[in-house]
């Protein structure tokens, strides 16, 4: 009794910051399933009578299907192109004889540290002038300035804390750099993997700023240009805005989940092949 009056407190600061997390995200669900004449009506805050009208509108009267795949084909390019090159950087420098290793880190991290603000108008104009504008490719080159960063200052660590000694036998077995990294590292680096993928799939869904400015037209907008253009000139549709946003995030959260468990799956396989 004397340890559970103890961490009372505890708890109820756990508990407190939980409802202040899931706040935001509940009261647009609430939102989402009222009436328009019930929007500004409070109290009660839970809706008299429940409606899907919302969730319809987004489907029947919006390019909801053609945000949705601008957004998947531009954050799954970003994530793979920066798993893999990332990966690749980050192995060389935690394992390769290279000078300079500590400025080169450095760079990688001053690069990830400047803000979007500050690199959108020349970034801008380099992507106009080689005729990216408003194309998937345009979004995945910008995106990557940021993403690419971020995967090998994350990876290079995970490589770092695999043991040199499994490397050793594979080069002893007759396998190259590559191979040594392909076949023997990436196994190991599951966790790794993971982390990154997921910081830089869910950076490049959200991202805003450089997908309204590089893009004008629904052929390349992704997801939050698309809730952006929602609001017109004389009415926010309040409702459909907040059903759009509960759709699309409800898959960063089943990533979320999914991937809970392949980390752990991810240890054991790679200390199981390692």
């Amino acid at each position: 009794m004397t340890n559970a009056i103890k961490r009372s407190p505890v708890y109820i600061l756990a508990l407190g910051i939980m409802v202040f997390q899931l706040a935001p995200f509940l009261w647009q669900v609430i939102t989402s399933l009222k009436l328009d004449k019930d929007l500004s009506s409070l109290p009660p805050i839970f809706p008299n009578k429940i409606t899907w009208l919302h969730y319809q509108n987004i489907f029947q009267n919006t390019h909801f299907y053609q945000y949705i795949i601008n957004s998947v084909v531009v954050a799954v390019c970003v994530t793979l192109l920066c798993l893999f090159l990332g990966s690749l950087a980050a192995y060389s420098l935690a394992r390769l004889p290279i000078k300079g290793k500590g400025l080169i880190l450095l760079l990688f991290l001053s690069t990830s540290m400047f803000p979007q603000i500050a690199v959108i108008t020349p970034l801008y104009n380099l992507i106009k002038g080689i005729g990216l504008y408003n194309t998937y490719f345009g979004l995945i080159f910008s995106y990557m300035l940021f993403g690419l960063p971020l995967s090998v200052l994350l990876l290079y660590g995970f490589f770092r804390n695999i043991p040199y000694e499994i490397e050793e036998a594979a080069y002893m077995d007759g396998c190259g750099y590559f191979r040594t990294y392909w076949q023997v590292c990436l196994p190991l680096m599951a966790p790794g993997l993971v982390t990154a993928g997921l910081l830089v799939f869910i950076a490049s869904w959200n991202e805003f700023l450089f997908a309204i400015t590089f893009t004008n037209s629904i052929d390349a907008q992704t997801i939050p240009v698309g809730i952006a253009m929602m609001p017109q000139m004389f009415f926010v549709p309040w409702g459909d805005t907040a059903a759009t946003s509960i759709l699309v995030t409800l898959p960063l959260i089943l990533l979320v989940l999914i991937f809970e468990k392949k980390l752990t799956q991810g240890i054991m396989g790679g200390a199981v092949k390692g």
